[in-house]
């Protein structure tokens, strides 16, 4: 017995539920080890026994050979006492505990396997909406607790017929503990039916029905991975008018789910990077360029050069798309999918909730009863062309739970998030785990969202937070949520300005420990002197948690207030006022005509300063630009008017207007400047085409001059980039290049969007530090 070696190796990361353990059999089968494995809260915890040169061969396989889907954040091993007469490799029984090392897979994209299943009609799961194996299907939105074990998760209530149980219970098998296995004799079921729930028609006659409702021009609420979506033939211009009507959408884009790659390719010109995504085993909607003409209705994204496309991520979703292609005879079948809701509501969960809250909305519901414990929208990206990297613009199904990995380890803070695109995130040692997109905290049910995943994070990490941060803003529903949460833990609640936060999440991505200048571009965000922000250059220290604000655009006032935001033309008309400019010139103002009289009242209520903030934002500078344009005067939906503003761009054109940086105290940009040249170009006749780039152009090379003018001042070389205006792809990719070319270092955002979807993180990781200097 003395020639044995034994060894226990724990392995906590991404481990449970990506078959791990079938795995280890594997290699110590190959190996010819004896021991044990088990999920327990540690993480997997293995024992292996055999001579010194077998044991180092299974700790060589462990590290080198993971399946594809697992992610070990660590893994630690030590000697321990043989144990006599062991003859075999034996999977134990999960173990569970007070607190546990243990990472939920994300929602992954059905696997080529279990395509091939559904595709052959020899196979017992031909055409069977729930097929999965250890390799993919659903993780996070069935996942009750942990040890991620099929009792934790909604698949309880589904015993396992035979068959199943025989692949269930064999190592060998890809479905070895797999535990949302099923197959028509003891799985869920969907079915049809009608708005006031009878059903219409149930199994695969169900999916056969729907795709004929969808092909005569019917919008439908189907039950998904984390939610509903409500879908409808996107090449109908009919459909896609009815759709936005009854969600109250008249503008804002519509995601596309079409069959295949090569389908894909005929609705939008792809590259490499964005191919990968669509491909992926996490498929979010990729944002790519519009190919024309389009087999698809140009009413699903107007006005804009991009397109929201994704291919099937679910077994249903695959065999809706193949059946919907055969019912419509669309050589390039493509459905929306866009999330099951009135706009600012949560995704419908449950199917009770989608027939009373969609009832209106649809005109059949595809049902089944396969419970969804979390609802999870799907993800945005768009592809970066000069570094194939994501911008993620929502992250959701596919990317949550997954951590993002500190530089330093720390207490448990939660970070409350913002108020749009809210998202909220906890700490746990070294790791942060940002929720998936919650959403504008407008109303009661996302309120009702947001607690649902904050309990369920607090129980699925084992966590209970020790600080709470949360915005400046007192009237945020986050700001009294947060509030109310630390006076019944008994905990205290510090706040962290918006704009800092930004810049704290880019470092906590890039685990940069350094102090750098960050260039926060947004919409909103109250500011530290009670005004509104949003076009900032902020010295941040990681290390000291000092901040200090450097400089921040030309102030302009918004009269009428949130009036303002939703109706641009109000901006342009008080730029042009702090310019002096109260008379159209040669170029005709374009609110004149819908908004005179109101027009009339404006230069009073800017005078006596009468219900119009001030602020300092780069969103409401892209607004007015693109109202002076006569690209937008009222939106409906964040971000339209400098959607417009981007696509109006002359690519060809090379010139940039002035936007320098004036030394009076405080130092601002002035981008009053730029308003001011893109006037004269109007009134000179120049194109919106060339108005629109110079625009762009000198925007960003009065940031950059500004941000290397604090560096040489600072011997500050690093750059941090976040805020929404952060989406806008000219900023996004000729920003950093404009910076690298003044030799500064751009730190951006990998995991998370630079919208406010960022926030919560960089409040959490900034209290974690504080906590750490406060002792």
């Amino acid at each position: 017995m003395s020639l044995l070696s034994r060894h226990r190796f724990i392995v906590t990361g991404q481990v449970q539920g990506v078959g791990f353990r079938p795995f280890v059999y594997r290699i110590a089968s190959a190996n010819s080890v004896t021991g044990t494995v088990n999920n327990s809260s540690q993480g997997v915890v293995i024992e292996v026994q055999g001579t010194a040169a077998q044991v180092e061969a299974f700790g060589f396989d462990l590290t080198e050979t993971l399946p594809p889907l697992a992610r070990v954040v660590s893994l630690h091993s030590e000697p321990v006492e043989p144990v006599e007469g062991e003859n075999g490799f034996t999977i134990l029984k999960s173990t569970d505990g007070a607190g546990h090392s243990v990472l939920i897979s994300a929602d992954v994209a059905t696997c080529p396997d279990c395509m091939a299943d559904i595709s052959n009609p020899g196979n017992r799961r031909h055409r069977y909406p729930f097929t999965n194996c250890t390799n993919c299907g659903p993780r996070y939105t069935i996942t009750r607790s942990i040890p991620y074990d099929r009792p934790m998760t909604s698949m309880a209530c589904f015993p396992q017929c035979p068959e199943c149980q025989a692949e269930y219970d064999d190592p060998l098998d890809r479905r070895f503990h797999a535990q949302p296995n099923a197959c028509p004799a003891c799985g869920p079921e969907v079915w049809l039916a009608d708005p006031a729930g009878t059903t219409l028609a149930r199994g695969d006659e169900a999916i056969r029905e729907l795709a004929r409702s969808l092909a005569q021009g019917n919008i439908a609420a189907v039950k998904g991975l984390g939610g509903f979506h409500l879908v409808c033939d996107a090449a109908s211009d009919r459909a896609v008018a009815e759709l936005r009507r009854r969600k109250h959408r008249p503008d804002k884009p519509l995601a596309i789910m079409t069959s295949d790659l090569e389908a894909a390719r005929r609705l939008a010109s792809l590259i490499p990077a964005e191919e990968q995504w669509l491909t992926g085993i996490r498929r979010p909607i990729v944002l790519a360029a519009k190919r024309e003409p389009s087999p698809v209705s140009a009413l699903i994204a107007p006005n804009t050069n991009f397109l929201g496309v994704m291919l099937p991520y679910t077994p249903l979703h695959h065999i809706l798309l193949e059946t919907f292609a055969t019912a419509s005879g669309h050589e390039t079948p493509a459905l929306i999918m866009t999330s099951g809701n009135l706009s600012s509501e949560p995704i419908a969960l449950g199917n009770r909730e989608a027939l009373a809250r969609l009832y209106g909305l649809a005109d059949v519901f595809l049902l089944h009863n396969r419970d969804i414990l979390i609802r999870t929208d799907d993800s945005v990206v768009r592809v970066n062309p000069d570094t194939a990297g994501p911008i993620l613009l929502r992250r959701a199904r596919g990317f949550a739970p997954e951590p993002v990995f500190l530089a330093k380890s720390g207490p448990t803070v939660l970070g409350t998030g913002p108020e749009l695109k809210c998202t909220l995130t906890l700490t746990k040692g070294d790791l942060a785990f940002p929720s998936q997109h919650i959403g504008d905290m407008a109303n009661l049910e996302s309120l009702a969202f947001y607690r649902e995943i904050l309990d369920h994070m607090q129980d699925i990490l084992r966590v209970t937070p020790t600080l709470i941060v949360r915005d400046l803003h007192p009237d945020y529903m986050t700001s009294t949520l947060a509030d109310d949460l630390g006076q019944r833990l008994d905990i205290p609640i510090l706040k962290l300005q918006h704009h800092v936060a930004h810049i704290h999440a880019v470092l906590a991505e890039n685990r940069f420990n350094d102090p750098v200048i960050g260039l926060a571009l947004d919409g909103t965000g109250l500011g530290e002197d009670g005004t509104i922000w949003g076009g900032e250059c902020l010295l941040v220290d990681p290390q000291s948690l000092e901040h200090q604000r450097l400089a921040h655009f030309a102030q302009i006032r918004l009269p009428g207030g949130e009036a303002a935001v939703r109706q641009p033309w109000r901006i342009a008309q008080a730029a042009l006022w702090e310019l002096g400019v109260t008379e159209s010139g040669a170029y005709h103002w374009p609110w004149l005509d819908r908004f005179g009289q109101e027009s009339a009242f404006l230069p009073q209520m800017l005078t006596r300063g009468i219900n119009s903030p001030r602020t300092s934002s780069c969103g409401r500078l892209f607004d007015a630009m693109a109202a002076l344009c006569g690209l937008c005067s009222t939106i409906s939906y964040e971000g339209q008017a400098a959607i417009l503003l981007e696509k109006a761009q002359d690519m060809t054109e090379t010139g940039a207007y002035p936007c320098p940086l004036k030394s009076a105290d405080p130092v601002s940009l002035n981008t009053l400047e730029l308003v001011a040249a893109a006037l004269g170009d109007l009134n000179r006749g120049t194109s919106v085409g060339k108005v629109a780039r110079r625009f762009h152009l000198g925007l960003i090379r009065g940031l950059t001059e500004m941000a290397f003018a604090f560096s040489t001042l600072l011997d500050t070389h690093h750059v941090a980039l976040s805020g929404g205006v952060m989406q806008n792809l000219t900023l996004a990719t000729e920003l950093p290049r404009a910076l690298e070319s003044a030799g500064l270092i751009p730190l951006i955002h990998h995991h998370l969007p630079p919208n406010d979807g960022c926030i919560s993180l960089g409040q959490a990781v900034w209290g974690q530090r504080r906590m750490l200097l406060d002792g």
